[in-house]
C-alpha cells in the first residue's frame, strides 16, 4: 500500500512520524512523509521518502507576528491560525500533489486539510494525532486551558474551539472543495459527519498519560507513543561525551522550537538556576537561540537526539511539547516543564499529576530562584522513582505497531 503521512508543524510534530513511517515501511508499505520543506534533510537522512509542504515555520515563528502567535491564550491561538491560513491555499495544492498516487492518507492534527483532499481523490484517510482533539467531558480542550470547565463546559468548549479554529481557513477550504468537485461543507457539519461515520483516529500518546475518555466516539484509539526513528550512524561529539563522563549526570535545559524571546536573558536565568541548584547542565540553544554562560559545569550544545541524551541526565527542563515530554518519560528521568504555547500546559499538568515533575512554571514566571527550586524538587527521590516506574511501563507499549495493525485491517 502506498501511504502518505502528512505531518504539519514543528520538528517535534514531525519526529514521531518518522518512527511511524519506518514501522509501516518494515511492514511492506511504501511510505512517504510530507512536512514543511526545511525538514527534508531530517526526514531523508532516516532513509524515508519525503515530499515538501510550503512554509518555513522557524522563520515564521521568529518574526514579530510569529512571536505574538506563541502563547496559551485564545488570542495567541487565533494569531497562530491566521499565520498558517496565509499559506493554506499553497498547502492545499501541495497536499493534492503529494496525495495523487497514494492509497491511504495518515493525517496529523494540523494536516486536517487532507480530509478534504482524501475525499476528493477517493482515498481512505485516518487521523494520527499527537494531542487529544476530540471533545470530552473529562477534561477541557488541551489547546486552550488546563482548568476544568465542568463536564458540560469541557465538552462544549472543545466543540466551539474546534469549529472556530476552522474559521480562518474557510475560504480556502471552499475553493479547494470546489476544485475537487466536492459540495461545500461547514466545519461543524464536517465534524458531525466524521463522528457519524466513525472516521478512525489514532492517538500517539500513552493511555498511562491520557486514559481514553469514556465519551469519545467510536474509532478513537490511544495507541501509545510513536518513537522517532533514530538517525543511522549518529554518534555524539567527543566534547559532549567527555563532559558527561567528567562528573555527575547533568540537568538538560532546552525549549525546542519555541521562541522564548530574549535568548540571552533566558540563558542567564538558566545559568543562575543551575548554579544555585548546585547541578551541572547541558543547555541546548534550540530555535530560541538560548545562550548560557558555559564553563566547566555547563555545556552548550546544538541538536542532539533526545533518545540518546536524556538517559544520561538527572532531569530535563523543557517546554512541554508532546514529543519532548514523551522523550523525558521514556528516559525515566524527572522533568521540569516551562510551558510556552498551545498544548504544552496540558502535557505539563499530566506529567505533574503522574508525579514525574514538580508543578509547571509558565515562561512569564520564570526566574532563577523558581527554576532552581524546581530542579531541586525534580531531583528528589520521589520524582526520580516515579519517572523510572513510568518508563518501565511505557517500554511495554507498542504504539506504532498498533497503527500498523490498524492499516492492515483496512
Amino acid at each position: 500500500m502506498r501511504i502518505l503521512v502528512l505531518a504539519v508543524g514543528s520538528l517535534g510534530d514531525v519526529a514521531p512520524y518518522t518512527g511511524l513511517a519506518a514501522r509501516l515501511g518494515e511492514a511492506g508499505h511504501e511510505v512517504v512523509l510530507a512536512a514543511h520543506a526545511p525538514f527534508e534533510d531530517f526526514v531523508r537522512r532516516r532513509h524515508l521518502q519525503f515530499r515538501p509542504l510550503p512554509m518555513d515555520l522557524r522563520a515564521e515563528l521568529g518574526s514579530s507576528k510569529g512571536r505574538q502567535a506563541l502563547g496559551t491564550s485564545p488570542l495567541a491561538l487565533a494569531r497562530f491560525a491566521r499565520m498558517y491560513a496565509a499559506r493554506w491555499a499553497e498547502m492545499g495544492d501541495a497536499i493534492v500533489d503529494a496525495a495523487r498516487d497514494m492509497d491511504l492518507l495518515l493525517l496529523s492534527s494540523m494536516g486536517w486539510l487532507g480530509i478534504h483532499v482524501a475525499e476528493g481523490l477517493g482515498i481512505p484517510s485516518m487521523g494520527v494525532y499527537l494531542q487529544p482533539m476530540d471533545p470530552t467531558r473529562e477534561f477541557p480542550p488541551a489547546m486552550m486551558t488546563t482548568r476544568s470547565l465542568g463536564a458540560r463546559g469541557n465538552r462544549a468548549a472543545a466543540k466551539a474551539l474546534r469549529a472556530l479554529g476552522q474559521a480562518p481557513f474557510r475560504s480556502v477550504v471552499k475553493d479547494l472543495r470546489k476544485r475537487l468537485d466536492l459540495p461545500p461543507i461547514g466545519a461543524a457539519a464536517l465534524f458531525r459527519r466524521l463522528e457519524r461515520d466513525a472516521w478512525p483516529v489514532h492517538y500517539g500518546f500513552s493511555p498511562l498519560v491520557v486514559p481514553p475518555p469514556g465519551d469519545w466516539p467510536s474509532g478513537r484509539n490511544v495507541t501509545g507513543y510513536w518513537w522517532p526513528e533514530p538517525l543511522p550512524g549518529w554518534t555524539p561529539s567527543e566534547r559532549l561525551v567527555d563532559f558527561l563522563k567528567s562528573g555527575p549526570p547533568p540537568v538538560y535545559v532546552g525549549f525546542g522550537s519555541m521562541n522564548v524571546g530574549d535568548g540571552r536573558r533566558v540563558g542567564q536565568i538558566v545559568t543562575a538556576a543551575l548554579r544555585e541548584a548546585g547541578v551541572r547542565g547541558v543547555v541546548q540553544a534550540g530555535w530560541g537561540d538560548l545562550v548560557a554562560d558555559a564553563g566547566d559545569d555547563i555545556l552548550t550544545i546544538d541538536e542532539v537526539p533526545h533518545e540518546w541524551l536524556f538517559p544520561h541526565t538527572s532531569a530535563v527542563v523543557h517546554h512541554g511539547g508532546a514529543g519532548t515530554t514523551a522523550a523525558g518519560l521514556r528516559a525515566g528521568v524527572p522533568s521540569v516543564i516551562v510551558p510556552v504555547a498551545a498544548d504544552q500546559p496540558f502535557w505539563a499538568s499530566r506529567v505533574a499529576a503522574l508525579g514525574a515533575s514538580p508543578a509547571p512554571i509558565p515562561l512569564r514566571r520564570l526566574t532563577s530562584e523558581v527554576l532552581a527550586e524546581a530542579i531541586r524538587d525534580a531531583s528528589s527521590s520521589s520524582c526520580a522513582v516515579r519517572a523510572r516506574d513510568i518508563a518501565a511501563r511505557l517500554a511495554e507499549e507498542d504504539g506504532a505497531g498498533r497503527v500498523v495493525d490498524a492499516v492492515a485491517r483496512l
